[in-house]
Parts: C-alpha cells; structure tokens; sequence
C-alpha cells in the first residue's frame, strides 16, 4: 500500500521505520564499543560464587585449570576456580587507569585477551592503553611494551614501542609473545627481553595479500594462536579470512575467501567466516574460532577444512545445548585446556561458556539473564 494513502500517524512511522532500523543496529548490534561503558548495577558484582561480568573479551586456562578472563568493561583480570568461585586478581571494577601494581592498585583500561607462559605469568591486551600488561599469579602487574595513552606502530624496546588497538595474543614455547596490532593491520612479535618487531604486515596498510613479511597485507586482524609446529594462525577479522603465519614472517591464507562473508562449512577458499575474533589450539593440532557475527564456534584443520562445533549461524541467543541448540551472543574471546574443552568469552552475554569435545555447550558463570530467567 502507498504511504499517500495512510493515515498522517501511520506515514510519520513509515519514513521513521528506517531511522529506528538503523540505530537498533548501532546501539545494540555493533561490537562492544571501544571507549568507556558504564555498567548497569546488576553487572559490576566483584566477588564470590555470584559475581557478575560486564561484557567479557578474553580468556585463559591456568596450570592449575583455573580460567583467567579479561573482564573488558569492568577493567579487570578475574580468576574462576574449578569450583565455581569469582574473584578480583588485578583492577578495580569501574576504574579505568594505567597504573602499575598489585592486585587492586593496578589499572586497565579495556582489558581484550589474555595469554598464559610456561611460568604462570599472563599477559593481557590491555586495548585502550596500546599496551601489553604482564601479570604474575601474585597478581603484581606491569607494563612489558607500549606506551599508555601514546598510539603508533614504532618497533623498539618496552616503552620504546607502539601498539594502535592491540588485540589478540598469544605466547610460544620460547616465550615469545605474539600479538595481532589490528590498528596496524600487523602481526607484532615481543622477545622475552622486551624486543618488539613487526613479524608480518605493513602499519596503515591494509589488504588481503599473502607474501612474506612486510609484503603481506592484513584487515584488522583480531586474534591469534600458536600452532604445534610454531606456526602462527591469525583470524584476519575485516578479510573474514584464517592466515598462518610461519616463524620466519611467510603468510597464506589458510580459511575463507577475502571479502567474502559467509557461515558455510568447506574446505579452504569454500569455507566462508563473518569477522572470525579469536583462535585456539589443542595439543593436537586442531584450531578452533571464533566466529563472532555468526556467534558460532569452529573448528579448522591444518589442511585447512572448516566445521561448526557449536551454536547455529545467524541465531544469536543464550541457550546452554548441544552443537546447534547452542546459542551465543557476540562471542569473542576462547581457550582450550588440556582435556579439549574450550572456554569462551560469550560477550554480550556477559558470560563464560564451556563446549566439551562433543560440542555440549554449558554456562559457567552467573549472568542476569540466568536472573531474568532468560
């Protein structure tokens, strides 16, 4: 029916129906935002069994099995214990900050992911400082590269060194820390003296090509993930595209096809991802992804063949399940332990969720939509 023919009440929502489209998809569909967020009263929740995560990006398994979790908008490091019990190790919840120091003195400022060493050290992303924090299990927190509050793409020694929206990490047997500059569309690489390099990427340069080195080319690249071999895989998120990255700075595209959003499961260029976020992988060569928009987890072999593990491309929800009965919401962050379980930062769910070997999703951490009975 024509608009000139409906009442003048019914006109106004007709040319008004758009505009509200549009902002329903900047306000709530968007990815979490990258400046400061102030968590509703129900989300901020510090300690005990209970305690309450506000919009999760990160996380890591401990030695001990412990889950370690950049808890993004509330500006700290949490630690879940295998029974179930929350707490702070490093920040305070709704103070942003830079600062250096032990447990609750020290500050971040959106925290994003989180890499453990062979010592028990993690290592976070910490995204609006451009900084890379290390934290040791005592909890003492200290800067290893950047500068806060000063961006770019300088290699150098510690302080010497720039990040722009450091994002994913990862860390390798020698201790070599590996982190994906999705500012910089660069793989960047810190020695365990504090040495930072560009592994692979030219800053401000962004693209699809593989090459080696600097004349390969990335598109905001988000996360990244050791592999068996030394090999590094990266989720090259605006390319919608897996990379490997070998030690040596030689890149190719592994999954997916460079401008080509998808959900399809496949082989190579077949296989299609919609902003793959973060990877992980097993003792056994498996990589698993995160593929945030189809808010489904993924799995993908070294030869490159692509499957869904869990949730239901396209279906965004909260529901624990298995494989496609799952659902997520904005999924970013992900882990596997030993056993082959892998752990995710369900974002907009505010939420830590486990998926078994055989794809049985569960819900480890209290949320308000549990509350809400959602």
């Amino acid at each position: 029916m024509k608009t000139q023919f409906l009442p003048k009440t019914a006109r106004r929502m007709a040319w008004t129906a758009p505009i509200f489209l549009i902002l329903w998809v900047l306000i709530v569909r968007l990815p979490v935002a990258e400046t400061a967020q102030i968590p509703p009263a129900s989300c901020v929740k510090i300690t005990g069994s209970q305690g309450f995560l506000f919009q999760p990006q990160g996380v890591a398994v401990g030695r001990s099995g412990d889950i370690y979790i950049a808890d993004t908008s509330n500006h700290t490091i949490r630690q879940l214990t295998s029974t179930g019990e929350m707490t702070t190790v490093a920040g305070l919840a709704g103070s942003p900050g830079s600062t250096d120091g032990i447990g609750s003195v020290a500050r971040f400022n959106f925290p994003e992911s989180l890499a453990v060493d062979g010592s028990g050290n993690f290592y976070v992303s910490d995204r609006n400082n451009n900084t890379i924090r290390r934290v040791t299990p005592a909890g003492v927190v200290t800067t290893v590269a950047g500068f806060a509050g000063c961006s770019g793409s300088a290699d150098g020694i510690g302080s010497a060194a720039r990040f722009r929206n450091p994002r994913g990490l990862t860390v390798d047997g020698a201790g070599n820390i590996y982190v994906a500059d999705r500012g910089n569309s660069t793989i960047r690489v810190i020695t365990p003296a504090g040495v930072v390099r560009t592994l692979a990427g030219l800053a401000g340069h962004h693209g699809s090509e593989d090459g080696m080195g600097s004349a390969a080319r990335f598109n905001s690249p988000q996360g990244v993930a050791v592999g068996g071999t030394g090999e590094i895989y990266v989720a090259d998120r605006g390319n919608n595209t897996i990379r490997v990255v070998t030690p040596a700075g030689l890149v190719k595209t592994l999954a997916g096809l460079a401008g080509c959003p998808g959900n399809e499961d496949g082989s190579g260029t077949a296989a299609r991802f919609i902003f793959p976020a973060s990877l992980a992988a097993d003792k056994a060569g498996r990589i698993y992804v995160v593929d945030q928009y189809g808010s489904t987890i993924r799995g993908l072999t070294p030869a490159g063949v692509v499957t869904t593990l869990a949730g239901l491309a396209g279906s965004s929800g909260f529901k624990d399940g298995t494989g496609n009965a799952a659902r997520f919401d904005c999924p970013i962050g992900m882990a596997v332990d030993s056993a082959g379980n892998i752990y995710v930062a369900d974002a907009f769910n505010s939420a830590i969720r486990r998926v078994t070997p055989g794809g049985v999703v569960t819900t480890l951490t209290t949320t308000t939509r549990q509350l809400a009975g959602n």
